[in-house]
């Protein structure tokens, strides 16, 4: 019986085998691709250019591709979203792969929204940037100018100090947050953003299902957190004194900064923080809990017309 090595040699020594060889190395041969890599390397002969025709015709096809690119995921090159070029080794063409512009734009920004973490906080809020900032906006310039000024030179683990953004409904101050995490982001510092509300009634049902500590150990450790609204919630002492103030305590311990936005300035959130939901007024904990706040955030006045109502 004839072993299949035989076959296959005899089928490759067949003359209709032959033509259509040939006329695939004439075609890939006289393409303007290959033709103008041959002009750019005349030291490649003929001999090497025919051991190499099936990594010629895989650059040529390839290539191609990603001359008419149609966005990364209609990529068909074997590798998706590297771009190939053609390297001389010692006898043959190979084929090198380089990560093309539109793949690494978007490994950044996968990056860098990796970087983000969010819980309860709304997609706007996580693309903002400062140049999307309505800078005719002077109520708003001051507290911009500082947000950007932290998020140039924040230092978790070193440098404490964070922002205390208050104002009235709507006027932006999440949104300049948001930009916030965006900047800090771009110099790789992770930043987490927590609707605090909602993260409170969360951490009141994790007690039964077990994943308490396990919650509140991630939001203490985020590199910067930033709790979204702060006093819009039903306070209880239990929140108060064992979630807000341990992180509070944890993130003053350990040099991470804290940011936080309100509708109250800081007398009226401690007087917020002073009731319970039973009805009960402990001054002295409220006064724990915002002496913590007062001494490591930079209190900013966010003025304005209601963004929400504008849209």
């Amino acid at each position: 019986m004839e072993s299949i090595q035989a076959s296959l040699q005899k089928m490759m020594s067949g003359e209709k085998f032959l033509k259509q060889y040939e006329k695939l190395k004439h075609e890939i041969l006289t393409d303007s691709i290959i033709s103008e890599f041959m002009q750019s390397n005349p030291h490649v002969s003929l001999d090497m250019l025919e051991k190499s025709l099936p990594k010629l015709d895989q650059y040529r096809k390839e290539i191609n591709t990603c001359n008419h690119c149609r966005g990364l995921e209609n990529c068909s090159n074997l590798m998706k979203g590297y771009r190939p070029q053609l390297v001389v080794e010692r006898s043959y063409v190979d084929i090198r792969f380089e990560i093309c512009e539109i793949k690494h734009r978007e490994d950044r920004h996968r990056k860098q929204q990796s970087l983000i973490k969010s819980l309860y906080i709304p997609k706007d809020i996580l693309e903002a940037r400062f140049e999307h900032l309505d800078q005719q906006e002077e109520l708003r310039l001051a507290a911009s100018a500082a947000a950007l000024e932290f998020a140039m030179q924040a230092d978790p683990g070193k440098r404490s100090m964070g922002l205390y953004l208050y104002g009235k409904f709507g006027v932006g101050k999440t949104y300049i947050m948001g930009a916030v995490a965006n900047a800090l982001a771009d110099r790789g510092i992770e930043s987490m953003l927590v609707y605090t509300p909602d993260f409170f009634r969360e951490m009141k049902q994790s007690i039964g299902d077990g994943t308490l500590n396990v919650k509140l150990d991630r939001v203490k450790n985020a590199q910067v957190l930033i709790l979204d609204d702060i006093g819009a919630e039903s306070l209880s002492s239990w929140i108060r004194d064992d979630v807000l103030g341990v992180i509070l305590q944890y993130r003053m311990l350990e040099k991470l900064p804290t940011l936080f936005t309100s509708n109250f300035d800081y007398d009226e959130l401690e007087e917020h923080l002073a009731y319970s939901e039973r009805g009960g007024f402990e001054q002295l904990k409220a006064k724990r809990i915002m002496e913590r706040i007062r001494h490591f955030t930079t209190p900013i006045f966010v003025d304005g017309s209601n963004r929400r109502e504008q849209n």
